[in-house]
């Protein structure tokens, strides 16, 4: 049976079969023993627990050299091409957690060349862009200290020798292979990737060793890292680590929350009426009628509010099991599983919203090597 999904770095569409797609790119599953040794350094975020981060390259080797006393170093990022979604936030809120875990610093990438080459977008929107996204990134609450952004085209000095070493690396051959380029891609784009596997070898360059690195995303950015890794021992650098996430899902019931779909997509900047509307609409696993949903009752492993609460809204797992069976047994209804959650998301944001407007104040201090936006 042919796959009815696609995952690339640029497009993410159909009924993902996660399992499927690990083997595919060849990571390993975030099992029972890895998780054991990951609560010995911290108490397991529930992202850890879900099995929403659920998959991983080195991530063993990397704790080995943590223990050891080599401090890794962690890098991910951005694509500024729209306003901050949920679906965003969801990975940096998780990289949070790893940087107060850890005690560790962090690279943020801003790849505003890259919306440029591949979306129909100027390059002064993507820049205007990624400083409305850094504010959202910046109020989750990081270590302003030890965290740094990176604006591709403000950093270029540090990030084009890197990338000219990687771009020399890889054929096109291999690119066309991973990334699925052919002869009408423009050469920008062919050259990207390089770009994208520069900050995983930055932490080593500034300290003049060799220094691991830890990447934490959804898993649909893989094939970078994958030339990333190839590449790195022939640099002198270690091949960066990855812990992957699932995609988090839209309110319309699909695997991946999209910018293109604003109807069923919950940005950090809406209004609580904008909130209600959108999750007034959203897709769940209720049956037609009251009746029959009181009889019956619901499917929450289909309902996208209920996912909202698995992914972002409700820490407890005791909780989420009550609320599941509640909507199993048909004893509470769509509509009130939707207010709660409007609520939930509402105070959420109406936090966030606040922080971001202080994150103005620090902004400029958190660019890396002082860049000016």
């Amino acid at each position: 049976m042919p796959e009815e999904f696609t995952v690339t770095p640029w497009e993410v569409k159909g009924d993902i079969d996660y399992d499927l797609l690990m083997k595919k790119f060849g990571t390993t599953p975030v099992d029972d023993a890895l998780l054991e040794r990951l609560a010995g350094y911290g108490e397991l975020h529930p992202m850890l627990k879900r099995g929403i981060f659920y998959s991983h390259r080195d991530l063993v080797w990397l704790l080995n050299e943590y223990d050891k006393g080599n401090k890794f170093t962690i890098y991910t990022g951005r694509g500024p091409s729209g306003n901050t979604h949920l679906g965003h936030m969801m990975p940096w809120i998780f990289n949070k957690w790893v940087q107060d875990t850890f005690k560790v610093d962090m690279i943020f990438q801003m790849t505003n060349d890259e919306k440029f080459l591949f979306k129909d977008m100027d390059l002064d929107d993507t820049t205007n862009m990624a400083y409305q996204n850094a504010l959202d990134f910046i109020a989750l609450g990081f270590d302003t200290k030890r965290t740094k952004i990176i604006l591709n085209t403000k950093n270029i000095d540090k990030l084009y020798p890197i990338a000219l070493s990687v771009a020399k690396k890889v054929t096109f051959s291999t690119a066309k292979a991973v990334f699925g380029f052919d002869n009408s891609t423009n050469i920008g784009s062919i050259f990207f990737s390089a770009m994208q596997s520069a900050p995983a070898f930055i932490p080593s360059v500034d300290a003049g060793r060799q220094v691991p690195v830890l990447i934490p995303c959804g898993i649909d950015q893989d094939p970078h890292f994958r030339v990333c890794r190839d590449v790195a021992p022939g640099l002198g650098f270690p091949k960066p680590s990855s812990v992957y996430c699932k995609m988090m899902p839209g309110l319309s019931g699909g695997d991946k929350m999209s910018s293109s779909d604003e109807n069923a997509t919950i940005y950090t900047t809406d209004t609580p009426k904008q909130v209600k509307k959108k999750v007034g609409r959203a897709f769940t696993g209720g049956c037609v009628s009251v009746e029959e949903q009181r009889e019956k009752g619901g499917n929450p492993e289909v309902c996208s509010v209920f996912k909202y609460n698995y992914y972002m809204f409700e820490h407890s797992d005791d909780e989420l099991n009550e609320l599941a069976r509640k909507c199993r047994n048909g004893e509470i209804l769509c509509g009130e599983c939707k207010m709660c959650l409007t609520q939930k998301i509402n105070v959420f944001l109406e936090d966030h919203q606040e922080k971001r407007e202080k994150a103005k104040d620090v902004i400029a201090d958190m660019a890396y090597d002082g860049f000016e936006w």
